[in-house]
């Protein structure tokens, strides 16, 4: 049977990514969330098209994902990664650390700001939430106190943790395209009903995270 080069081309571009996207030894023993933040790119443009990317790969490959691991839930129920903080195991020390105390006190700043974000919705449906996404989320120092605040628990909680930060970027990432408008165009009850389950989620995400804190 005849391959003709092009197929080639597509058989070595596949093998190549798969390459590229193998985790190696050493980073086995690395939180998710270090893998997935502290190396994840800056920009919430970019953030997007790497979860893209890697989506594309899983289906690609027919990663062995459970189809209720995509979603998140109350604890344990729509999600099997994420425990109930009292089933989680956390380290004292670690957790009143200076560093871990000042990253759970941002955490908490993240929440308010949400709640205030929703405030605002509430009150006036064409309200811009902009300014204040671009002034208290900045990704490099949220992805950082996500890391800080993860180091005091265990792995299994970890696991639960990582996948509530990951929402909780792209949560932000897509509020903020919501909330764009044209000038002079109303913001539509479609868009708005997005902006605010968006936000719900967020209140929700940090909410979670810092139960496993308290």
């Amino acid at each position: 049977m005849k391959i003709s080069g092009f197929t080639l081309f597509s058989i070595a571009a596949t093998f190549g990514s798969a390459c590229a996207f193998a985790p190696s030894a050493s980073s086995s023993q690395m939180s998710t969330t270090e893998l997935s933040m502290s190396n994840s790119p800056s920009t919430r443009l970019q953030f997007l098209q790497t979860a893209t990317a890697a989506t594309a790969f899983a289906a690609l490959t027919g990663a062995a994902t459970p189809a209720n691991a995509a979603k998140y839930g109350s604890f344990g129920a729509g999600s099997p990664e994420v425990l109930d903080p009292k089933s989680a195991i956390i380290d004292k020390d670690i957790l009143e650390s200076a560093a871990v105390q000042s990253s759970i006190s941002a955490l908490r700043v993240y929440l308010d700001a949400v709640k205030s974000m929703q405030s605002d919705l509430k009150a006036n449906n064409q309200a811009d939430v902009g300014p204040t996404l671009r002034s208290k989320f900045d990704f490099v120092k949220l992805r950082a106190d996500l890391n800080t605040a993860n180091t005091a628990f265990d792995e299994d909680t970890q696991r639960g943790t990582d996948r509530i930060g990951r929402l909780i970027l792209q949560d932000i990432t897509e509020l903020e395209t919501a909330n764009k408008q044209k000038e002079g165009i109303p913001r539509s009850e479609k868009r708005l009903t997005i902006m605010t389950k968006k936000l719900e989620k967020l209140s929700k995400a940090f909410s979670d995270y810092l139960a496993f804190c308290a």
